[in-house]
């Protein structure tokens, strides 16, 4: 015998299970711009901070996380993302600039020390 749940234990169940970020890191004010997508924003960061893939990030320096969005469902996260990385720059810039002036370090403190 099965039990079905009702759509709105699913709905709750995936909520607690996983949430997804869209986020951009910068390697400077204005500099070149990263938009990525992942389920452990935290992890990620720091992944991108200690340069431990050879990937465009640590090519370019980029070790700012200037910009993040939490979603709750995978697909909303990866269409944002698409649709993020098919603006033009300027459009990025000024979703930074809209949420994040100063362009601080949104990451800052999350880690003991990074070397």
């Amino acid at each position: 015998m099965s039990f079905r749940r009702r759509p709105e234990s699913r709905i709750f169940m995936s909520r607690l299970s996983k949430n997804f970020y869209v986020y951009i890191m910068a390697s400077s004010r204005n500099g070149t711009l990263y938009v990525g997508i992942t389920s452990n924003l935290v992890r990620r960061v720091y992944e991108h901070k200690t340069n431990q893939k050879k990937s465009f990030t640590s090519r370019y320096n980029i070790h700012t996380l200037v910009y993040y969005e939490k979603y709750y469902d995978a697909e909303s996260a990866i269409s944002r993302e698409k649709r993020i990385k098919e603006w033009h720059r300027q459009w990025k810039l000024r979703l930074i600039e809209r949420h994040n002036s100063t362009w601080k370090d949104l990451s800052k403190g999350w880690y003991k020390t990074i070397t």
